[in-house]
């Protein structure tokens, strides 16, 4: 009976964490499988968040390039229609971790390339180049 309560507490304390950080995030973050899933959905908004030098050496067909990292980036995002789903990446994740909590913020719904464009490459997936 002990270990059951104690059990019970551990998944008690666990789904609480989760759904902590869930709220917190506010976005999907997801592996190269789920994400081209993700952009198979001709409604989805593909978006490269690099550099424009990273997204001219590659990128991702379709993804329209708006660099997190420019102070302007959040105002720009006011163009995107806010009924689609927008696919986000990066080169390794860490950038579009950034990017995807601000479209969330505003009220986007978002998914995340949590391996970015590394990861997709690395699992053979097509670029344009």
């Amino acid at each position: 009976m002990k270990s059951k309560l104690i059990i019970m507490g551990v998944i008690s304390m666990l789904c609480s964490i989760i759904g902590c950080t869930a709220k917190a995030e506010g976005f999907k973050s997801v592996g190269v499988e789920e994400f081209e899933q993700a952009i198979a959905d001709t409604s989805a908004i593909r978006l490269d968040v690099r550099t424009a030098d990273e997204y001219a050496e590659g990128h991702i067909a379709g993804a329209r390039n708006m660099d997190v990292l420019r102070s302007d980036f959040a105002s720009n995002t006011s163009q995107l229609p806010k009924d689609k789903t927008v696919c986000l990446y990066c080169r390794s994740g860490n950038r579009s971790k950034k990017a995807a909590a601000i479209l969330s913020r505003q009220g986007y719904n978002v998914i995340e390339l949590s391996t970015g464009y590394k990861g997709w490459v690395n699992k053979g997936k097509p670029v344009v180049k």
